[in-house]
């Protein structure tokens, strides 16, 4: 079946990947473990330009090296969303006797990606670009657009959570339903560590 994989890449990153030794995951490789018995003819990655961080000032870094791995693979798109940083103040959840009760401190918080992936996901689906759709994800939001191409389009929308938590509204409505990706699957669909492109050589970031 002719199908398009929508990625919502920090859901994916925080439910499956970090603190794991398989950030350098070609994306391509890991859809045809996933989905063996589908024709995967585009595959869609929603993300967002991280910003240096005071603990961590190459993160920018790996990230662009990360994406250049990804610009190799000839049916992937990536598609950008933004990072909001700003300084809030927070309750402490044990604050000292007779200390302070807040915090201020630094929140994060992408914006876009969503939006975007359902958006693609509806223009496909009118477009008959598909006859599955399979998200990555394990976002509830995404509930309404997925509804819309099942009920209305008339489409398959499969779901692979990679969350361990998982997510009730999506499992209800989608027409398929899986939960977390397998640590094995993701050792099995590794980058190179050694690369080429138009532009040289380059490599996996070391710290990872």
């Amino acid at each position: 079946m002719k199908t398009v994989v929508y990625f919502d890449a920090f859901n994916f990153y925080f439910g499956a990947i970090k603190g794991t030794p398989f950030r350098w995951v070609d994306l391509g490789k890991l859809c045809s473990f996933l989905l063996p018995n589908n024709q995967i003819t585009a595959i869609k990655y929603f993300t967002a330009r991280v910003r240096p961080q005071p603990h961590d000032p190459d993160q920018p870094v790996r990230q662009q090296i990360y994406w250049r791995a990804l610009r190799t693979l000839p049916i992937l798109s990536i598609y950008e969303g933004h990072f909001l940083v700003h300084t809030v103040s927070m309750p402490l959840a044990q604050p000292p006797a007779g200390g302070p009760r807040f915090a201020d401190v630094i929140k994060v918080e992408e914006k876009g990606s969503d939006v975007n992936l359902a958006t693609q996901l509806l223009c496909d689906a009118f477009r008959n670009n598909f006859e599955v759709a399979v998200l990555i994800t394990g976002d509830s939001d995404l509930v309404s657009p997925l509804r819309v191409v099942k009920e209305e389009i008339g489409k398959r929308v499969g779901v692979i959570n990679p969350q361990s938590r998982p997510c009730k509204p999506l499992r209800d409505h989608a027409t398929f339903y899986r939960q977390s990706i397998r640590s094995g699957v993701l050792a099995a669909s590794q980058f190179p560590t050694t690369m080429t492109d138009a532009g040289g050589t380059f490599h996996k970031p070391p710290t990872w």
